[in-house]
């Protein structure tokens, strides 16, 4: 299918309200580049969208001209250059309702954590947010949404009661559980492959505090805090979350001191429970090792970014992930072969990090989704920033020889927010059971049978 090339084809869009743009033009730039700098997009034509009717209008366009469109409101996700068709920003669409007495909140396309966090915590409410409050929530929700506090409450997608989603039909429609059930599930989990979603309801936690940081060692600590962790998160309560990162952090201003610049092993906490309680539980991983920076501390829920202290400034970065069985000794041993001290500071990756998983995380959800990531104990990924093309071959190999040597500890899945640039379609398929992914085939087929959302992790039409 061919994208656009000819100025008489853009004629309908111009009935969008929110800017039209192509290549040459000066804003163009602004409305095709993401987060992540790794995937510069290059589309025929960029629409930047004010509100559903927007999306509504370029969709049946898209449909009508055959022109495969993609969709981005932070592009934290972006791991794949769109290089031809429609890109639709919804950045512009940041709106935030919420509701105190129901404890929900109705949010629209672009909007970011951020937004939901200062919107829900005058009423001491919380969003279920991942690492980073600067990602957008739809496109993280519709990926699963793994959040810093899973094994307390579970997936992101598990507290959405319902949909607005414009399909390539170019059709507003509403989704739950009631209306267009099948839809409602392949859009919990299936990321974009049926719709493009213009808003989401979700529940929010009563959360307005909780007790979390990191616990920082020096490099030469990282084998004796690893197996602590690894040996602790048997014994922990499923409300306590944490992970344990190596961070090979660069000498740059994003990153705050004493920690720029450091080698460093981190296990990064998040409890939800009384602080006294959360303090006696993490006093094992306090005394394994020296520690040398300790930011954990109760904190106001809207401040969870200071857990994880990810990047807030675009930057091309290089992504993976591994859902793992268990961290079995030999696991152990393997992950710090491949990225602890012993294999050099210059190590091309910026973190290696696992997750315990379990707990609410591995409970079905109330309503059938399609998350499949319930059954992993731990889950591994791994970041390399690719500034240039030598480092980034560097970070290309380190990842390649991570996962190959993870890979006999692996469920043989990946999550697909964190997979990665997607590959063939057995790579893709990866994110999912073949059962589930057979389902979201055929789901394809009924909403997008032309296959025009077609970019990213997309899902081949049966």
């Amino acid at each position: 299918m061919t994208a656009p090339h000819h100025t008489p084809d853009l004629f309908a869009l111009s009935e969008i309200n929110g800017p039209v743009v192509r290549p040459g033009e000066r804003a163009y730039a602004d409305e095709v580049t993401g987060f992540n700098l790794a995937a510069l997009h290059t589309p025929d034509v960029a629409i930047g969208a004010t509100g559903p009717d927007d999306i509504v209008t370029a969709m049946r366009w898209a449909g009508a001209t055959r022109t495969p469109v993609a969709v981005q409101a932070t592009g934290h996700g972006a791991n794949f250059p769109i290089d031809q068709g429609l890109l639709i920003n919804t950045s512009r669409m940041t709106d935030v309702q919420v509701d105190p007495t129901t404890r929900t909140a109705t949010i629209a396309a672009g909007a970011k954590w951020s937004h939901v966090m200062a919107a829900a915590a005058p009423h001491g409410l919380a969003g279920l947010c991942g690492t980073s409050t600067d990602a957008g929530v739809i496109g993280y929700t519709l990926g699963g949404g793994l959040p810093v506090l899973g094994r307390a409450y579970g997936y992101a997608a598990d507290l959405v009661r319902s949909f607005q989603v414009v399909t390539p039909d170019g059709h507003l429609r509403e989704s739950d559980p009631r209306h267009e059930p099948e839809l409602f599930w392949a859009l919990r989990g299936g990321k974009g492959n049926v719709g493009i979603v213009t808003s989401l309801v979700t529940e929010l936690l009563p959360l307005p505090r909780l007790y979390g940081g990191g616990i920082h060692c020096h490099a030469e600590h990282t084998e004796t805090l690893f197996r602590t962790w690894t040996d602790w998160t048997r014994t922990v309560p499923d409300e306590m979350c944490s992970m344990f990162s190596v961070l090979r952090l660069p000498p740059i201003p994003q990153i705050p001191e004493p920690l720029r610049g450091g080698f460093w092993a981190r296990v990064a906490i998040a409890w939800p429970g009384d602080p006294a309680e959360g303090e006696a539980l993490i006093a094992p991983l306090r005394e394994a090792a020296p520690v040398a920076v300790d930011t954990v501390e109760e904190m106001d829920h809207a401040a969870v970014d200071r857990i994880h202290m990810e990047p807030q400034d675009p930057l091309p970065a290089r992504e993976c992930c591994m859902l793992l069985r268990d961290l079995t000794p030999d696991a152990v041993g393997t992950f710090l072969e491949q990225v602890g001290p012993g294999a050099g500071v210059d190590h091309p990756l910026l973190i290696a990090s696992l997750r315990h998983m379990g707990g609410a995380l591995s409970r079905p959800s109330a309503v059938e989704d399609a998350v499949c990531s319930r059954d992993a104990r731990y889950f591994m990924e791994s970041v390399g920033i690719m500034p240039a093309p030598p480092v980034a071959e560097a970070v290309e190999q380190a990842t390649r020889r991570l996962y190959t040597a993870m890979a006999p500890y692996g469920t043989g899945r990946t999550m697909v927010n964190i997979h990665g640039t997607p590959g063939d379609e057995q790579d893709r398929a990866r994110a999912w059971t073949p059962e589930v992914y057979e389902r979201l085939r055929h789901d394809k087929a009924v909403y997008d049978p032309s296959n025009l959302l077609r970019y990213g992790h997309a899902v081949t039409p049966a």
